[in-house]
């Protein structure tokens, strides 16, 4: 298992270096629009950055798997890591640049979902709008944003991508239908392997269990179908639950908030 991983992993890296990667040293910051499906190809920085939905639903995926992001939450992207981003619904993003010194608000080596209050939201959305503003009144409001950074709790949004081919396999005919209800051993006898053994490699590839990782699958698929207007009782049959008052339940846990709850502009 460990020899499959590291093949895999291999395969990956150079896959990613056979792709024509953009390198931008300076991580931009700025408000700019994606529209329902638009997408920002693989590119990487020598800076870190914050990626922030104020409409719509982000995400940006690595060979180690994908984060997503309403607006209740911003994404961070450490240095150097290559990184695409795609928008579900109509998106207006808002990209905040910081240089990857000692002082960088957050010590983190991969990517991250961050928590954002109502506050911290509308310091990186006025930020954002005057990029080329050097007054002092900017620079307090960047000190005030960067503290609000140190503050901000990780939130559990990664769906990781597996290494393990049988769990490849397995992911796809979960993205394929989240609404699949089959037991692991009924998708195993599908796939040709035990319960015990897919067990074994979700435990050993991604540290989670089957129904974890089977939850982590759906609410990523259920936030993009919110972002594309689907009502909250038909995302949560599509995505496998047995009924809305148990999704909105699972969403709120998970979010802190109800999926018909929007933050104001």
């Amino acid at each position: 298992m460990q020899e499959n991983r590291q093949d895999l992993r291999r395969d990956v890296r150079q896959g990613m270096r056979r792709l024509d990667i953009r390198h931008t040293p300076v991580a931009p910051t700025r408000t700019q629009h994606l529209p329902a499906g638009g997408e920002i190809d693989a590119h990487r920085h020598d800076d870190h950055q914050i990626v922030y939905a104020g409409r719509g639903v982000v995400a940006v995926t690595t060979d180690a798997g994908s984060w997503i992001a309403p607006a209740t939450r911003a994404i961070w992207i450490p240095a150097g890591t290559v990184h695409r981003h795609q928008a579900h619904g109509d998106v207006e993003l808002h990209l905040v640049g910081l240089p990857a010194t000692p002082a960088a608000p957050l010590d983190v080596e991969a990517p991250a979902v961050l928590a954002v209050s109502p506050l911290l939201r509308e310091l990186i959305i006025a930020y954002t709008r005057t990029p080329e503003d050097d007054s002092p009144q900017r620079l307090r409001l960047r000190a005030v944003l960067l503290d609000q950074l140190t503050i901000s709790p990780e939130r559990p949004l990664h769906l990781p991508t597996p290494t393990s081919p049988l769990l490849r396999e397995l992911h796809e005919i979960l993205r394929a239908d989240p609404a699949d209800n089959r037991s692991l051993g009924e998708l195993g006898r599908q796939i040709g392997a035990s319960a015990r053994t897919l067990s074994r490699h979700l435990r050993g590839d991604l540290g989670l269990t089957y129904p974890q990782w089977r939850t982590q699958v759906r609410l990523h698929h259920a936030l993009i179908l919110l972002a594309d207007g689907l009502p909250v009782t038909t995302v949560a049959h599509r995505c496998g639950w047995s009924s809305a008052s148990t999704f909105i339940d699972v969403f709120r846990r998970t979010l802190g908030h109800t999926p018909g709850s929007r933050p104001s502009p």
